[in-house]
């Protein structure tokens, strides 16, 4: 985005926490593949107007090609258009999806979560939101540690600390939420595997 030269060496004013979310694409089709390796065609559903937006489609289409899945991207800016693309996935019977990071999807968690429950559609987010809001699983950066990595440069900057001269902190902590009772719903049964490296399982 151009607020920072480098990682290691910001330069100007600011500094911070990269929280990573909209690179994590890769390992969120990677488990979801494990829990439906039956699934030909995996839809991913992205926000064209997230910053993010080339990052996150770059991202899917290279870890598709890396192991030979096939990928129908599905783009919405409306509620309207997240139905739609829902439709449009029904129609094409992909057999999984992976809902890319955007605020404004999270902003629609209900929508979302409730249509791939309408549709029986395995799905993977970026957040622990929309699981708690009955979705299936998601994984991505834990947020309350990286808010601990921000708080802590805050003091430095009071401290006199010089923005500019402090690295951009890169999340280091992610988290995997499973909900046994979306899996139950869809007759999925989570491998043992993944099972295993959860950080948390609603029953």
């Amino acid at each position: 985005m151009g607020l920072v030269a480098s990682y290691s060496r910001p330069g100007g004013n600011v500094t911070g926490v990269a929280l990573l979310t909209d690179v994590l694409g890769a390992k969120r089709l990677g488990l979801l593949r494990e829990i439906a390796p039956a699934a030909t065609l995996i839809t991913v559903l992205l926000h064209p107007a997230w910053p993010a937006f080339d990052i996150q489609l770059n991202e899917m289409q290279e870890a598709a090609r890396t192991v030979g899945q096939q990928i129908q991207v599905l783009r919405a800016n409306t509620e309207r258009e997240i139905e739609a693309a829902f439709d449009t996935a029904k129609e094409v019977r992909a057999g999984a999806m992976v809902v890319g990071t955007s605020t404004f999807f999270t902003g629609r968690r209900d929508q979302i979560v409730g249509l791939a429950a309408r549709d029986a559609l395995p799905t993977i987010y970026d957040k622990r939101e929309y699981v708690d809001a009955g979705g299936l699983m998601s994984y991505g950066t834990n947020f309350d540690d990286a808010y601990r990595q921000a708080g802590f440069y805050s003091g430095k900057i009071l401290g006199g600390a010089r923005p500019g001269e402090l690295p951009v902190v890169q999340s280091t902590k992610f988290e995997l939420l499973l909900n046994l009772k979306a899996a139950k719903s869809l007759g999925l049964t989570f491998p043992s595997g993944v099972l295993a490296i959860a950080d948390q399982v609603i029953e």
